[in-house]
Parts: C-alpha cells; structure tokens; sequence
C-alpha cells in the first residue's frame, strides 16, 4: 500500500493522537544515557523512563515521544535485510502505573487502522506464551481473528531489561504481512518464521516485572506500559517501499552517498 504521508506528517499524527489520549510530549534524550551506567547508548524509548516504573509517585503517568535510538545488537544484520539499522526513531507512548493491556492495545489498533488506515485484513500479532489477557483482549475487545494471533515464548515475545536491571515484561507485536512473495513459501509461515514476509511494525510491552542484575525478578507495585514502533519501518510500510533505506527519511542520504 501507499497512503503518500512523509515523515514529518507521522510524527505529528502520532503525538496528537497520544496529547489527545492525556499523554505529555516529551523531547527525545540523548543518545548516551543520563545518569545510567547500564547502557552506553540509548537503544530504546523507554530508557529515558526507567527510574518512572519504580517510583511511586513518578513525574508523569502518561508519556509519548520520538525517541532518537542507537541499537548495536542487530548490527550484523544490517544489509542482509530490508528493515535492520543501527540508528532509528522509536514513536513510543508510555504508562507509569496508570492504563494497562487493554487501552494499550485499543490504541494501537486504532492508531493503525483508522489514523494511518492500514488494512486490518494483513496485519497479524503475537502475544507471549503465557500471556492469556493480553490474547483474550485482541480476541474479545478487538474482535481479532483467532487464527492471526500466534503465541510465542521468551525470544520473541519477553522484553526487557534495557540493560542488566530494569522493568520487564510480557509484549504483544503487531506485524504486517508482506506476502507470499516475501516469504519461504511454507503454508504454514507465520509470525515467528525466520524468513521475511512478515514485518514486525510495533511492539506493546506490559512492564510488570523488575529484573535484577543477576536475573531474578519481582513484580512491579505498579505495572505499566512500554510501546515501540519503528519510524523507518512504518514509513515502509505506508509508502510502499520493500526497504527502508527507500523511504523519504533515508533516501535523500542514499542519493548523496551515491552521488
């Protein structure tokens, strides 16, 4: 599909949609970390609000942002696929002890298919395993079909800690599906398959755990909400690239590098 927004024009949609729904606009961080000797680089949008899940009267309860991210881990994927890059804009919106699974789901669903209109007839999601609420809420309250949700185990479907303590917890990503043609061809591809036919657009992280440095967790006094969704991703998506270095975002650098 090919809907002609740029940009420019998603991120201002996203965080209207988000101001509208009680959420404070928050700038983007820095790319090293304040005052967090557990990362070097700020690799998600929810580093900026970790000590937020554990405070009991934290600054803000509700957030949106468009956070400026510098992930490493996937560097020896970048090349090799359509939509890995070291360097991205993570839209995010955020929950410190106030909404939980249910308004973060409807919302996403929403913003996707009636802002952005994307076709809810090829998008899919996963839920972790264990994860009975969150499915039954995609089941019950969005009326999702039971046949596109597909649990998944820790891999896939368990995020967290950003660094070797922090809040953690089950997500739920939901993924567009690029055809047949993108695929391995198995009639039974789905979510989960390594090849690339379906595209992972945003991840809804339920932080309810905190995760010590040596692995053990507790539960959160109060659980939130973390969502990440790749800018470059989407702008593929709805400007109907196969890549993201084709989108208006990373072209212009192509050319230049190119010329």
């Amino acid at each position: 599909m090919s809907n002609g927004m740029s940009s420019r024009e998603i991120r201002g949609l996203f965080l209207e949609f988000f101001r509208e729904r009680g959420h404070d606009i928050v700038p983007s961080a820095p790319l090293i970390p304040r005052d967090d000797p557990t990362l070097l680089f700020t690799s998600a949008g929810m580093v900026p609000f970790k000590p937020h899940y554990l405070a009991d009267e934290p600054p803000i309860r509700r957030a949106v942002s468009i956070q400026r991210c510098l992930r490493l881990s996937d560097l020896d994927e970048v090349g090799h696929t359509p939509y890995h890059a070291t360097f991205f804009e993570m839209l995010g919106n955020f929950s410190f002890g106030d909404y939980f699974k249910r308004e973060a789901i409807e919302w996403a669903w929403e913003f996707l298919t009636k802002v952005l209109e994307l076709d809810p007839g090829i998008l899919w999601v996963t839920v972790y395993k264990d994860d009975d609420a969150a499915a039954e809420i995609w089941r019950s309250v969005i009326g999702f079909p039971e046949e596109r949700i597909v649990p998944l185990g820790d891999k896939d479907n368990f995020w967290g800690p950003a660094g070797d303590s922090g809040a953690c917890g089950p997500c739920s990503e939901i993924h567009y599906d690029m055809g047949p043609e993108s695929g391995c061809g198995r009639p039974d591809c789905k979510p989960g398959c390594d090849c690339d036919r379906y595209f992972e657009i945003w991840n809804l992280v339920f932080p309810q755990y905190f995760q010590s440095a040596d692995g053990t967790r507790k539960q959160l006094k109060k659980p939130g909400i973390d969502t990440g969704m790749g800018l470059e991703r989407l702008l593929s998506v709805l400007q109907g690239v196969k890549s993201i270095y084709d989108t208006d975002l990373l072209m212009p650098l192509v050319t230049a590098i190119g010329d």
